[in-house]
């Protein structure tokens, strides 16, 4: 099974954020706003795609009700099965990795 890149991860766990919502502007909006990175929307747009051909992200294509769209479509953005297990794994090894580094966080921040 394919592997998820850290700013992958961080795109499916805003996609995750925004459950029903999940639509590529909020999903930009939670990156920027809680990653600490600036998200361009090409960036966004290519890893979007790569989690896709990965098979860890659908999206259904909705037609606008908003004016301001100019009529262009909305993409709803979700984790398939496949996508939900790669994030599930990611957070297993990342988790397995630090528990022994739990002292070093326990001490307090410096």
């Amino acid at each position: 099974m394919p592997k998820i890149g850290e700013f992958e991860l961080f795109v499916a766990l805003a996609i995750l954020r925004q459950g029903e919502a999940a639509y590529a502007n909020r999903v930009r909006d939670d990156l920027e706003a809680n990653s600490g990175r600036s998200v361009t929307r090409g960036a966004l747009y290519r890893t979007l795609e790569r989690l896709r051909e990965k098979g860890f992200v659908e999206w259904e294509i909705e037609p606008s009700g908003t004016p301001e769209r100019g009529g262009h479509p909305s993409r709803r953005l979700y984790l398939t099965d496949p996508g939900m297990e790669a994030v599930k794994r990611s957070r297993e090894t990342l988790l397995d990795f630090m528990e022994p580094l739990s002292p070093l966080f326990e001490r307090g921040a410096s």
